[in-house]
């Protein structure tokens, strides 16, 4: 049996949940260059979507809009329904975001790192406690929790930021690249993290492993030069075709 969803069952999740992430002809412009241009999409509840472009086309500047980090030239994105220019506060209670190399302090432990954290979200006493240690175990992060973190593997660093952005129990996960740089094993256990997470939260994933799609997503969204040109089951997306040939397809590639 595949790992992936069928279309069937995502569409029957989108009429029945409300929309988690939204993005409303987002357009972000530096200068005269149109980093992303009149970008829309929903993504329902439950639902996990891989966002798919070659480098440079606009994904990390799309997400960066979607968690306010970046504040949109024109159009609007919301987190549960709230507008992330004007009420990101709310927005961010129940956001989990992990940029590309998201940034850590590397002379904390994972242990001092994640108390810090959970206190920024207004975690105290017993229930800091309780989630700490169930992020701890959730990401794996029992054995290194004294290390420093600049002495730990790009794996345990990936495993610290997911924990991190964990610790306040998000409704949305947007992962931005989160297996980047990792080898065949340490892919494998975020991977696993990922597909667990998937079960329960709204997710948007941005990656260039094909295998991370086909094994995780529902839908696929496709960005090049700026502009959303595909929206759709990875079924649609495959055409029949293994999914590097179609992403070749849709980035304008020539055949080698």
């Amino acid at each position: 049996m595949s790992d992936s969803p069928s279309s069937t069952s995502s569409a029957a999740r989108q009429v029945a949940r409300r929309p988690m992430i939204e993005a409303e002809g987002l357009s972000k412009y530096f200068g005269s260059f149109a980093a992303v241009e009149n970008v829309s999409f929903k993504i329902h509840e439950g639902e996990v979507v891989a966002f798919l472009g070659p480098n440079g086309a606009g994904k990390s500047t799309t997400m960066r809009l979607l968690t306010g980090y970046l504040a949109p030239s024109a159009g609007v994105a919301r987190i549960a329904g709230h507008d992330m220019a004007t009420d990101r506060h709310a927005g961010s209670k129940v956001l989990g975001y992990l940029p590309e190399n998201g940034p850590l302090y590397p002379d904390m432990t994972p242990r001092g790192l994640l108390h810090f954290f959970a206190t920024a979200r207004g975690l105290t006493g017993a229930r800091r406690r309780q989630r700490i240690a169930q992020v701890v175990e959730q990401c794996a992060l029992s054995g290194v929790m004294g290390k420093p973190i600049s002495k730990l593997s790009r794996g345990y660093c990936q495993r610290v930021g997911m924990a991190h952005v964990l610790l306040h129990e998000p409704d949305v996960l947007i992962l931005d690249e989160p297996t980047a740089g990792l080898d065949p094993n340490q892919i494998h256990e975020v991977r696993e993290t990922i597909r667990r997470l998937g079960q329960r939260k709204t997710i948007l994933l941005s990656t260039h492993i094909m295998q991370e799609v086909e094994a995780m997503a529902d839908r696929v969204l496709f960005i090049d030069e700026g502009c959303l040109t595909f929206d759709g089951p990875i079924k649609e997306f495959a055409s029949g075709k293994p999914l590097n040939i179609r992403f070749r397809d849709l980035s304008g590639a020539e055949a080698s």
